[in-house]
């Protein structure tokens, strides 16, 4: 039964709460208490994190002893004009979000229903009786940041400028170039309102291109890349002129791509910000590769492996010498495997030292080195160098010439844990890679440890996922890898709703390849037979290919086949 409009919520101890229904101890909530006033966060977000009660459990109890309903919010069918009742900022302030206008009375889904104070503001923001709900908080932002979005403020400042330059165009141009302390002026405006309609969609990249007719912005979210504003082409000097300021770059130059850096505070975020420019027909062409400092790092065991690949990706990284590579095309997810393995192993007792164009990261603990091209600091000079610095564990960022394979693989011989990342399409066809950029057959066998190779795809939206039947050419490409049918598939896709911007996918997984180098594919590879090398591989025990990884998660309805499709496209078929 729902809560009756105009009802104030009673105030009630969720401690008390859960013990008295037997769902925790008073032991774990005498260590959550002690938890809570060390980190400052709330009681049921303690219990949650502690592991002392299932989150779901915890919002379902509260809604029964509050007499409100609990909504799940993927599956609530809410619209952006009733949310957006509520400013952003009381929003997310009170972690409210208005989900229903009954004339009368609003239903407000809040994260903590028993806060009076903000059941108090809201009423009188609102001007209206409130019925209450509880919701669950993860999902409630993830709603505040895609329904607040920035795209009307940014089409306004980006026509405000179109007027400053229809009007006086060259000495406006000249001032937006250059304003450097004038916070109001619209170029300064509108970058800010780019950025951080970026991190609040948790966009990877922004790309702004100049047209023939317009100037078009686009993000890069899921790995797909949508447009958030177009505007006149004459503001994109201006805009260009502007970010090459903040990353430290030539203005002046514009026949020539460069490359900078900086950094910003966006949305209590700290992003370090990667630029690269390059000279195009109509302008200057930029990207913008954010990357969020405040988020940490993943750890091994939240990369998404499956607890067989895990165990086998651990033992490559904890041999003590040899080389491990992570292959993929751009965009794969190999750097942020690859830091997380670093992580795995950084210990006070191992020295670490990375050699990045560019480091994307900063690892504390871990000597990291910026590779510069400018000064003839390449890889081959610094990895000479690095072998003299006493290293346990080398990474190197990317395996690009031979000369740099060769270093690697001989350091990797020689004592020391080397991984990188090279451009292949899987993880069996990396070590006959290496042979055609001139390795020695006998220096593979004898380095190389194993290649994990890696693909991202598309997860089906949680909030419009139906069942697919799949048709025949789908029941081909899964019997021609997995023999046959899966007995218990659920194959399912997205409708499209507004929780995906009409899309039918929301985030992304990754697909893993793991093949060991074990005695018979040394045996084999120095023969240097690639048909004999790819028979042996396939049947050595515990390896998956790509596809049939990623067709046991299409099976299991995280992702569709047409993922699977466009993920391993290109990759030999099983």
């Amino acid at each position: 039964m729902e809560l009756a409009a105009a009802q104030r919520p009673k105030k009630i101890r969720i401690g008390d709460m859960l013990i008295s229904e037997g769902v925790i101890t008073s032991e774990q909530l005498d260590m959550a208490l002690s938890d809570q006033k060390r980190t400052g966060k709330k009681l049921g977000a303690v219990l949650v994190e502690n592991g002392y009660v299932d989150e779901s459990r915890l919002l379902n109890l509260l809604a029964q002893q509050l007499n409100i309903p609990f909504v799940d919010l993927k599956r609530f069918p809410y619209k952006p004009e009733t949310i957006k009742i509520l400013p952003e900022t009381h929003a997310r302030r009170f972690r409210a979000i208005a989900l229903e206008d009954r004339g009368q009375s609003l239903l407000i889904g809040m994260a903590d229903p028993t806060n009076l104070f903000s059941y108090d503001e809201l009423s009188r923001v609102l001007r209206k009786p409130i019925e209450l709900a509880v919701v669950r908080e993860a999902d409630l932002l993830d709603i505040i940041d895609q329904m607040y979005r920035r795209t009307d403020e940014i089409s306004g400042i980006a026509a405000e400028m179109e007027q400053a330059l229809a009007t006086t165009e060259d000495i406006a141009l000249d001032q937006l170039e250059t304003t450097g302390n004038a916070a109001d002026a619209p170029v300064v405006r509108l970058l800010k309102s780019v950025l951080e309609d970026a991190v609040q969609v948790n966009a990877s990249d922004i790309h702004i291109e100049p047209g023939e007719r317009d100037l078009r912005i686009r993000f890069r979210q899921d790995g797909v890349l949508r447009v958030q504003t177009s505007a006149d082409r004459r503001i994109a000097s201006a805009l260009v002129s502007r970010v090459k300021l903040m990353a430290g770059m030539d203005i002046s130059e514009k026949r020539l791509p460069q490359d900078g850096r900086f950094q910003m505070r966006v949305r209590e975020k700290t992003i370090d910000i990667r630029l690269s420019t390059v000279p195009t027909q109509n302008g200057e062409s930029v990207v913008m590769r954010l990357l969020n400092q405040s988020s940490g790092m993943l750890s091994l065991s939240h990369l998404g492996l499956p607890d067989g690949s895990l165990k086998r990706f651990k033992r490559l990284i904890s041999a003590p010498y040899g080389m491990v590579l992570v292959t993929g095309p751009t965009g794969s997810g190999k750097t942020t495997s690859l830091y997380a393995a670093l992580q795995e192993l950084n210990r006070t007792e191992a020295k670490i030292i990375t050699v990045e164009d560019p480091v994307e990261y900063r690892l504390p603990g871990i000597t990291q080195v910026q590779v510069n091209s400018k000064i003839d600091l390449t890889f081959t000079r610094i990895l000479r160098t690095l072998l003299r610095q006493d290293p346990d564990i080398v990474l190197i960022g990317e395996m690009r010439d031979d000369e740099t394979v060769e270093i690697g693989l001989r350091a990797a011989m020689t004592g020391h844990l080397v991984l990188s990342t090279l451009h292949t399409n899987d993880a069996i066809s990396t070590p006959l890679r290496l042979a055609d950029m001139g390795a020695e057959p006998f220096l593979i066998a004898s380095s190389l440890r194993g290649v994990v190779a890696q693909r991202l795809v598309r997860k089906v939206c949680g909030s419009c996922a139906v069942p697919f039947e799949p048709t025949e050419a789908d029941r081909q490409l899964i019997e021609s890898s997995l023999g046959k049918m899966p007995g218990n598939a659920s194959f399912v896709r997205g409708r499209g709703c507004t929780h995906c911007n009409s899309t039918g996918y929301h985030g992304r997984t990754p697909v893993f390849e793991i093949l060991e180098m074990n005695d018979e594919l040394a045996r084999v590879m120095q023969k240097g037979d690639p048909v004999a090398f790819s028979e042996a591989a396939h049947k050595q025990s515990g390896y998956q290919s790509l596809r049939v990884a990623a067709l046991e998660l299409a099976a299991a309805g995280m992702t569709t086949l047409d993922q699977v499709r466009r993920a391993t496209f290109g990759v030999e078929a099983d």
